[in-house]
This record gives structure tokens, C-alpha cells and sequence, in this order.
């Protein structure tokens, strides 16, 4: 007779004793996606069983509750696909994973204008076994599993000796795609669409500072320097802090929602807040903010808006008006310089005059060599 495992509640013993008869049978798995809001404190997700739950508590006891969503909905697609306890997964159920992941998901007859692909876009993918390995390596280094079933890529080339490493190529080819960006009409239409000082400004922290959304979302009536015409950003990405400055007009359509629409009575200090229905008073969600966006670029006659074409719009710019990359860095909170390279190629002045500034030099140094002959 097979015999049931009965696992205990996951606040109650060690992770040891809770699956250590996890070799015995159990029925096939079918994850649960459920999120609980904790307010400040960030959001609960589990999927319903106790391995895949305690990975979602070490991941939201370190990362911001957008990663812990993520990594909840990763993991059940995985396991709603997979069909076995996470224990038994192995190599070549990943490599079927990918597989199925490149499949057309609206019919061959529809594809993305980004990269022409039919399947989920490689960025996705390549998300989803991150969160694999992330899930494989913890359980791993509670040795529950032997080795990590998440492969990290395909040799190429065997090692031949000790000083030289093995090669390999990546298992997801994830291209570096353009981001879009707002032309100015286009960026002032919105923003004179925008029917409230709070959206004026929220839009305005994006476009004109370059802020990410969850970081306008993060910003409390402490983090504003308004003499100093700057802001603390302390919910950027990964939890890192910084200081940046931003435009007058920012700082005008703040102090007009200040004085005129947030509630007075509101108990938190959030500084975007919902400003009526039976959330009034409450801090601003990310679907509200959507919301707002989709209102204005209705309105505006604008196709294809989001709040990062906000920012992207911003660094760009700032970067063709001169400021330096080290310092465009800075403005966006990118750790590495590799990310804010990418504005120099949308830039539509600096390639060409570094262009021509070179040819020209080329040209002179040929002529001159020429008129010598």
C-alpha cells in the first residue's frame, strides 16, 4: 500500500524534520498561487507546499515584494508544467521546460515587432530558471537535494588544462533590445493629459529625474528636500539608496498636490496617496498607476506608453544634453556602468558626432598623405 506523508505546518519544527520523509510517495503536486499584502512590510506569497513556501520566506526576508511576486509566479508555472515534487526534478525536465516555453503562445500567426518571436521573449525565460537555480541552490545548500538541476549552460569546449576554463554558451540567448522613448511633443501631450497635481508630479519624477515607479511609490514626505531641489530614493532597485536631484517643475506640481489634494487626514507618511473611493488616504498602488498612465495616453492619442519609457526618455536625454555617463549612472541607480551605456546609442547626437568627429580627422590624415605623394 502507498503510503501519504503528512507534513507539518512550516512554523512548526526545522526544515530537516518537516521533509525528511520526503522519498515516500506523494501525490502529484499542483501549485497554488496566493498573495497576502503586509502593507509595509512587503507581501506573503505561497504556492502551497512547504518547500516552495520557505523559499518564498528566505526570498521576501531579502528582496522588494515585486521579486517575490515574480519568483511565486515563476515557480508555478514551473510546477504547473512539471507535475512532480521539486525534489524529483530534474535536468532534462528543465530542458523541456525551455522548450515549451518557446512555443507560440497566441498561434504562428502572431509574433513580437521587439525581436519577431513566437514563444514567451528570451528576458522571461531566462528569468524563470534564475528563479529555478535561486529555489535548486537554497534547497541544496539545506541539503535536501543532491546537485543543482538548473543547468547554466552548453560546453563548447573541454577544459584541457587547469588554467584555462571549460566553455560554454548560454542556454537562453537574451538579446539587448533598444528601449523606446518619448519624442517631445509626444512627452508634453501626455503630461498636459494628466488631470490631477499628484499624476502631474509622479509622471514628472519619471520623466523629468528618471525615477523608477516603484521608487516614486517608495518616496516618503521625509525624502523630500525641497530646498535643495532633491529627493532620497530609499526603495531603489536591490534596496540600494542614493540622492538625486530633480527639475523645478517636479518639485511646482509637488508642492500644489502637497497643499491642495493629499488628504490631511491620512495616518501614513507615503507621499502618493489614493485620493478618493474607500482607499482615500491609502498609499498608491502600481495598479493605480497604471491606471493613470493608460487614462493620459488615451487621451493624448498616444499608442505605446508606459512608465519606464518615462525614465528612458529622461536619461536619454540627459545624456544627449551632455552629462557625462558616470553621472547618468548615478541619476538611474545602475550598479553597473553596462546598463546606462545603453543611452548612448539612443542618443541621436552622440554617435554622429563622435562619427564625424573621427572621419574628419580620418579624411585629413588621407589627404594629407595623398597631397605628399
Amino acid at each position: 500500500m502507498d503510503m501519504l506523508v503528512i507534513l507539518r505546518d512550516p512554523s512548526d519544527g526545522d526544515l530537516h524534520s518537516r521533509h525528511a520523509n520526503r522519498e515516500a510517495y506523494m501525490p502529484a503536486f499542483t501549485p497554488h498561487f496566493s498573495r497576502r499584502s503586509l502593507g509595509e512590510k512587503g507581501v506573503e506569497v505561497r504556492l502551497g507546499h512547504p518547500l516552495l513556501d520557505d523559499y518564498l520566506r528566505f526570498v521576501a526576508a531579502r528582496c522588494r515584494p515585486n521579486s517575490v511576486l515574480a519568483a511565486g509566479y515563476d515557480l508555478k508555472v514551473f510546477f504547473a508544467f512539471v507535475g512532480k515534487e521539486p525534489v524529483d526534478v530534474t535536468t532534462a525536465d528543465m530542458f523541456e521546460f525551455i522548450t515549451s516555453q518557446r512555443f507560440p503562445v497566441k498561434g504562428n500567426n502572431v509574433i513580437r515587432i521587439d525581436d519577431g518571436e513566437k514563444g514567451l521573449s528570451a528576458r522571461t525565460i531566462a528569468r524563470r530558471l534564475a528563479t529555478l537555480s535561486g529555489l535548486y541552490g537554497y534547497l541544496s545548500s539545506c541539503n535536501l537535494i543532491g546537485a543543482n538541476p538548473v543547468p547554466t549552460g552548453l560546453s563548447v569546449r573541454a577544459r584541457t588544462d587547469r588554467r584555462r576554463e571549460a566553455r560554454t554558451i548560454p542556454l537562453i540567448r537574451t538579446p539587448r533590445t533598444l528601449p523606446r522613448i518619448l519624442d517631445s511633443a509626444a512627452a508634453g501631450a501626455f503630461v498636459g493629459a494628466l488631470r490631477t497635481h499628484r499624476d502631474r508630479a509622479m509622471m514628472l519624477a519619471m520623466l523629468l529625474g528618471g525615477l523608477r515607479r516603484s521608487e516614486v511609490l517608495g518616496l516618503h514626505l521625509t525624502d523630500i528636500a525641497l530646498a535643495d531641489r532633491k529627493v532620497t530614493i530609499t526603495e531603489g532597485k536591490g534596496g540600494h539608496h542614493r540622492i538625486v536631484p530633480v527639475a523645478p517643475a517636479f518639485f511646482a506640481a509637488l508642492a500644489d498636490y502637497l497643499d491642495h489634494e493629499r488628504p490631511t487626514d491620512a495616518t501614513t507618511t507615503s507621499v502618493f496617496l489614493v485620493l478618493k473611493g474607500p482607499r482615500r488616504g491609502q498609499p498608491l498602488s502600481f495598479a493605480g498607476v497604471d491606471e493613470i498612465v493608460r487614462g493620459a495616453r488615451g487621451r493624448a492619442g498616444i499608442d505605446h506608453l508606459t512608465c519606464h519609457m518615462l525614465r528612458h526618455t529622461c536619461l536619454t536625454r540627459l545624456r544627449e544634453a551632455g552629462m557625462s555617463l558616470e553621472a547618468v549612472q548615478a541619476q538611474a541607480g545602475h550598479r553597473n556602468i553596462e546598463s546606462t551605456r545603453i543611452y548612448l546609442h539612443l542618443s541621436n547626437t552622440w554617435l554622429a558626432e563622435q562619427y564625424h568627429q573621427a572621419i574628419t580627422a580620418l579624411d585629413d590624415a588621407l589627404t594629407g598623405t595623398n597631397e605628399a605623394r
